[in-house]
């Protein structure tokens, strides 16, 4: 049986959004979501690869998540120092969505140095081959300093373009990948080897 992420967040709209960016970073894998401990006692999955926990459920819960604390993430609500001290890794919620996606890229170069072969060239929305989108070597410059946090006037500067075609560029990227959310796309330009962790 396939390995699953598991997320124990009280709140079910956090959970859902954790869980869409993990689908991304790590496609092909489970990833369930539960309410409390209990609800994640009482479903018994066989094995989970990775937990990610809220403060309070990793509060609560010491003598379970010590023991796993290299495969149990912390989702905090600010500064977490107690858990990073005790050698949790932590992603504090309250932070931009780029910080928060290169936080979860940082925990996952780090525990899966080589990757997942299956992410590599793979969209944020496809799941074939055959629905892979295909960016244009200009799109991909533009995603690149998209995700480094540039606007389009300084996108249009360093490529020595127009904020028109900087504009059709972007609008080409959202609409092959799916999104507009600059966490995804970051998920995206990683994943694929348009930026460097080191450089967003």
């Amino acid at each position: 049986m396939m390995p699953q992420m598991s997320i124990i967040i009280e709140n079910t709209l956090s959970a859902m959004a954790l869980r869409s960016l993990l689908l991304d970073i790590v496609p092909g894998i489970e990833v369930v979501c539960y309410r409390s401990m209990e609800d994640y006692r009482a479903a018994m999955p066989v094995h989970t690869a990775h937990f990610f926990v809220s403060d309070a459920v990793a509060f609560h819960n010491p003598d379970f998540f010590k023991p796993i604390l290299r495969r149990t993430i912390i989702i905090t609500t600010g500064e977490a120092a107690s858990f990073a001290m005790s050698g949790f890794n932590t992603i504090d919620a309250t932070e931009t969505e780029q910080h928060i996606v290169r936080q979860l890229l940082s925990i996952h170069h780090a525990g899966h140095p080589v990757g997942h072969p299956v992410a590599v060239n793979r969209g944020i929305c496809s799941d074939s081959v055959a629905e892979q989108p295909q960016l244009s070597a200009r799109e991909r410059d533009v995603l690149a300093l998209v995700v480094k946090g540039m606007i389009n006037k300084e996108i249009a500067d360093a490529l020595n373009v127009s904020v028109a075609t900087v504009i059709f560029h972007r609008n080409n990227i959202s609409t092959k990948l799916g999104t507009r959310s600059i966490g995804r796309l970051t998920v995206y330009a990683v994943l694929n080897n348009i930026v460097a962790l080191s450089e967003i």
